[in-house]
């Protein structure tokens, strides 16, 4: 069962006041493992596929990593539980900052050692559907010197480096940080997810 140890309210105000904030505890220590299990034997079995970018939906050598969508009535348990409680996290952003998040798209994410992704904006050009970005990480045991640390520019021209430890989740504005993905020693995994509104001029 899901423990209550994710500050929801904390993980708000953060968002408001700096644009971005890493958290622990978003699932329960086994549903992490479970997904970290479930990510290992799907990328083992070939079911991940070579990542694309940009509306044309094209491969592309900025990015090195391999996905897997989760698609809605077709997830396994261990994904049903992270949609579930991602859920919960996007119901909440929206009573706390009014943000209009509708919907969720999630999918795993494998980079084999050495693979990257260059700087980037998460939301796309002519489409802004993408309002927060998270990424939850499946990495037990993760050491600062095995690499693979998503860098997180910040409008002051610094940046901060955060590493994939099991657990953890990064949340951000996607229209305001660049990031990019830094190589690892191992392989990386994590879930890569977005809250979205409705673009506007959409019907509904």
């Amino acid at each position: 069962m899901t423990t209550d140890r994710f500050d929801f309210k904390a993980a708000a105000s953060a968002l408001a006041a700096d644009g971005w904030c890493l958290v622990p505890d978003l699932m329960d220590p086994a549903q992490t493992r479970a997904l970290a299990r479930e990510c290992t034997a799907m990328h083992d079995a070939k079911l991940l596929l070579p990542a694309r970018t940009g509306a044309a939906h094209t491969v592309s050598a900025l990015r090195g990593d391999s996905t897997h969508w989760f698609v809605t009535g077709a997830m396994s348990a261990p994904q049903q539980a992270f949609a579930e409680r991602i859920d919960v996290l996007r119901i909440a952003l929206n009573r706390e900052l009014m943000l209009g998040l509708v919907e969720c798209e999630s999918h795993y994410a494998v980079y084999r050692p050495g693979a990257g992704y260059a700087r980037h904006l998460d939301r796309l050009r002519d489409n802004d559907a993408r309002v927060v970005s998270a990424v939850f990480y499946l990495n037990e045991d993760w050491r600062e010197t095995d690499g693979g640390a998503l860098r997180l520019y910040l409008e002051d021209g610094a940046y901060r480096d955060i590493h994939p430890h099991a657990g953890s989740l990064l949340l951000f504005l996607s229209a305001q940080f660049e990031h990019e993905v830094l190589p690892a020693t191992r392989d990386r995994l994590s879930i890569a997810c977005w809250m979205r509104q409705r673009p506007l001029g959409a019907a509904g």
